[in-house]
């Protein structure tokens, strides 16, 4: 028979008396962030393991040696081998797998003891080659009589690289080599020897992904910073265009680069973006859209207030504009401020291709943009509230194709609309065609199956599609994301209170975009506030008749270009028209 104690101890739960074989304690750090009864510190809380290196202690009671190894990153030391016990300490050696030390002696008349270091995948080994054949074979200049000035006869006379640096903190050699660098030490001298030895493996340049055009340049950035300032500066052949570099990240040591003007930026502008940048206090940045969130004015509002592009001529346009570029190193999107939720709506295409398509285009994205939130909303207000604003033939197709629909309008709304959503997500990670194909197959087959099945009315399945049409209609893919959100929060408003509802949401949005400033620009100029906006908000008018720059940008030169820009054009109206 069977034992009915032991089958209930068999199925049911009983916890593991000998628990896990491992727990993941709390750091010293967490311990020392919990809240104190006594607001005193616990006795038996040991300081604080932030930092994984200290501060040198200066106490006479230590050793040297072991207080420079545990220290913070100090002045580099005369003896060879305490730089190399302090590098290892620094790198985790032997443990760290990556990181290579390549003891070696340099030719010279009286051979000299030397090491190198750097990070295996992240040098180019040509270069090293390069490098350590002139050192070690090629060398025969005699020894200076200080040895403090051996760094210089190697960087002056034996080392090839176009890119030497000399340093004497460790500090300095570690974000060097940690970037690509290689980093020679001598014996008895307190300098290293920075090479640049850049050459890990990285994507070329390729078409645009997300901003495709027919007419215009088909090159786009890369994960490459200097790549990308390249192709920036190979579009502005300008000396005034001005690079400026900075590290954040405490962890990641990010490069960011600065691209602008100098006799055309506003100084207060660059200012602004400089100071942003230097007050950022964090470990990780790998990714523009990650400092974008860092930097931008309103981060709680959907609208984005950064303009955001892989495209190098429509960034090199905005530079001549007077606008400031930001570039990521690793992120093929460069940030650009300020920016106006007009110029989100543009293209660079709309440029290459004559003034009066140019206009065209905008007007039928303007009218996609409004689509994409309104839509679903005003149709829900007018089938459940103003039924007297539909046409009798319509309204009467419109209620013989929901007569077998089980389910209310706003279920019906709800229902497509999270599913196209879905349906373009997962087009979206779906890896390379098959990605394009689920999605159309999937968008076709969901649609049909839906209506055959009484779920949803013919009638709003070519809504959610036109809606769905019109947000892809929209070039910057931050701004369609906010547009298809405020899409779902006008369904609710549509379904509550009809138009009535319409109107207030349209009203609030007016009034918190209006109140959005990108860089000290308002996000809806030159209309709100109202300036000197030139030829180019929503209508493009002819190339010649763009003699002036954005006023709300306030760069240091107004003039594009002079009144009469077309000098074969000898007429009594200025070579405006032809």
């Amino acid at each position: 028979m069977i034992n009915t104690k032991k089958l209930l101890e068999f199925i049911s739960y009983k916890e593991n008396p000998d628990r896990e074989g491992f727990i993941l304690k709390e750091t010293a750090d967490d311990q020392n962030k919990r809240p104190q009864n006594d607001n005193q510190p616990a006795q038996d809380e040991k300081p604080s393991a932030r930092r994984a290196i200290k501060k040198t202690s200066r106490s006479g009671g230590s050793r040297p040696e072991e207080d420079q190894m545990e220290g913070e990153p100090d002045a580099i030391r005369a003896s060879l081998s305490q730089n190399k016990k302090i590098i290892s300490k620094l790198y985790g050696l032997p443990e760290n797998k990556d990181f290579v030390i390549r003891e070696f002696a340099i030719g010279t008349d009286s051979e000299t003891n030397c090491f190198a270091v750097f990070i295996d995948g992240l040098t180019d080994k040509a270069i090293q080659d390069l490098l350590f054949q002139a050192l070690m074979l090629f060398a025969e200049k005699p020894l200076p009589k200080d040895k403090g000035g051996l760094v210089y006869l190697v960087r002056e006379h034996l080392l090839p690289g176009n890119q030497v640096a000399v340093k004497n903190l460790f500090s300095d050699v570690l974000t060097a080599v940690n970037m690509g660098d290689t980093a020679i030490f001598l014996e008895g001298s307190t300098k290293a020897l920075l090479i640049e030895t850049k050459g890990w493996e990285h994507r070329g340049v390729e078409r645009p992904q997300s901003e495709q055009v027919v007419r215009g340049p088909q090159e786009a950035f890369t994960e490459t910073l200097r790549t990308n300032t390249a192709l920036l500066r190979k579009t502005i052949r300008n000396e005034q265009l001005t690079t400026e570099m900075l590290i954040l990240g405490d962890r990641t040591k990010t490069i960011v680069a600065i691209m602008y003007l100098r006799d055309l930026a506003n100084p207060d502008l660059v200012a602004e973006v400089k100071r942003r940048l230097d007050s950022i206090k964090t470990d990780y940045i790998a990714e523009s859209g990650i400092l974008s969130e860092l930097i931008e004015d309103h981060p709680y509002n959907l609208n984005p207030t950064i303009l955001t592009t892989e495209r190098p001529d429509r960034v090199a346009s905005k530079i001549v504009e007077g606008r400031v570029a930001i570039i990521v190193d690793g992120s093929p999107f460069v940030l650009v401020v300020p920016t106006t939720l007009y110029e989100q709506l543009h293209t660079g295409e709309e440029s290459y291709i004559r003034w009066q398509y140019g206009t065209y285009l905008r007007y039928l994205r303007a009218l996609a943009f409004l689509v994409s939130f309104l839509a679903p909303g005003i149709y829900l207000a007018i089938v459940l509230f103003h039924h007297e604003m539909i046409p009798t033939e319509l309204l009467l197709a419109i209620a013989g194709n929901r007569e077998k629909v089980p389910f209310p309008s706003l279920v019906e709304v709800l229902l497509m609309g999270i599913s196209f959503e879905l349906i373009r997500e997962a087009g979206i990670r779906l890896p390379g065609v098959i990605g394009g194909t689920i999605g159309i197959v999937g968008a076709l087959i969901l649609g049909q199956a839906a209506v055959q099945a009484n779920i949803v009315s013919p009638f709003l399945v070519i809504l959610v599609a036109i809606t769905g049409l019109a947000s892809f209609a929209i070039p910057d893919y931050s701004l369609s994301f906010a547009m298809r959100i405020y899409s779902f929060m006008y369904i609710i408003l549509g379904v509550s209170l009809g138009f009535f509802g319409i109107a207030i949401g349209i009203f609030s949005q007016m009034a918190l975009t209006a109140n959005l400033k990108s860089f000290g620009v308002p996000y809806l100029a030159p209309v709100g506030p109202r300036t000197a906006g030139g030829v180019d908000v929503v209508y493009r008018m002819p190339l010649f008749s763009h003699e002036k720059r954005p006023d709300y940008i306030n760069p240091q030169d107004i003039t594009r270009q002079p009144q009469v820009s077309r000098g074969w054009i000898k007429d009594e109206d200025g070579g405006k028209n032809g």
